[in-house]
Formats: C-alpha cells, sequence, structure tokens
C-alpha cells in the first residue's frame, strides 16, 4: 500500500491511509499519510460519506469536519488526542473565530496542538466554509 523513498527501506517509507468510501482517490490525493512516525492528513470538509456538504450552518460544517479527521486517524490507529498540528482554514475568519475556538474546545485537548488559522478566498465548492488538516504522531 505504501511506496519506499530514497534512504533504507525500513527507515523511509510512505504509506497511504484511507477510508471508505475515499472520494479523494479520483483527485490522485491520499486521505492521509503515514510517514517518519508522523500521519499527515489532508485537509477534511465538512462533508459527508457521500462528498455532499453536510450543511450551510458553520459549526455544524466545522463538527463534520473534525469528524472526519477523526475518521481518517482512527484508520491510521491513531485518534484526536495524538494530533500535534492543526491547520484550519475558512472563508470568513471574522464572523467565525469564537465558533472556531468554540470546536477547538469540543474536539483537542491539553496540550493543545499547535495550530494554523488562515482566512481564505474559497475551498473546493462554494457552499463550504472550513477545511481541516492534521499531523499526528503514528502509533509506535
Amino acid at each position: 500500500m505504501g511506496r519506499a523513498t530514497t534512504g533504507a527501506p525500513s527507515e523511509r517509507r510512505i504509506e497511504r491511509i484511507a477510508t471508505e468510501p475515499d472520494w479523494y482517490e479520483p483527485y490522485r490525493i491520499s486521505q492521509a499519510v503515514r510517514a517518519g512516525g508522523l500521519i499527515h492528513v489532508s485537509g477534511q470538509a465538512g462533508i459527508d460519506e457521500r462528498g455532499r456538504t453536510v450543511s450551510d450552518d458553520f459549526r455544524t460544517q466545522g463538527r463534520q469536519a473534525f469528524a472526519n479527521v477523526e475518521r481518517v486517524l482512527t484508520a491510521a490507529g491513531a485518534s484526536l488526542a495524538d494530533v500535534v498540528k492543526v491547520g484550519i482554514f475558512v472563508t470568513d475568519l471574522a464572523a467565525h473565530l469564537e465558533d472556531i475556538i468554540a470546536l477547538r474546545g469540543e474536539f483537542l485537548s491539553r496540550p493543545y496542538p499547535a495550530d494554523t488559522l488562515l482566512e481564505v478566498s474559497s475551498l473546493a465548492r462554494p457552499d463550504r466554509q472550513i477545511e481541516i488538516e492534521a499531523t499526528a504522531l503514528a502509533p509506535s
């Protein structure tokens, strides 16, 4: 499932992590990869298992995005407690800063992971308001 990279094969391995259904595959994107003791989760939006946006409500989309991150981490044998870094991308930071802080409190715990929060002009589809990527420690 993974591919070896330069260096000793046992030390430098990249493994693709996917869940079913994998709506990333047609776009040549991995939902996550395990490499060098870390799991890197691609941006997860507030979409259901059929790839449809769950709601036009920001917090509902945010909860689903975090749930999708958790789902991918579970497939890799990890959890949200293993997250060391998150990147949160939103289309309207001023309107949703308090929502983002509340969502962090719902899904992340102390010690809180490092975090980058960015406002973007758009996400993959116009109805999406938030996307979350994460880096987590891989289980040994």
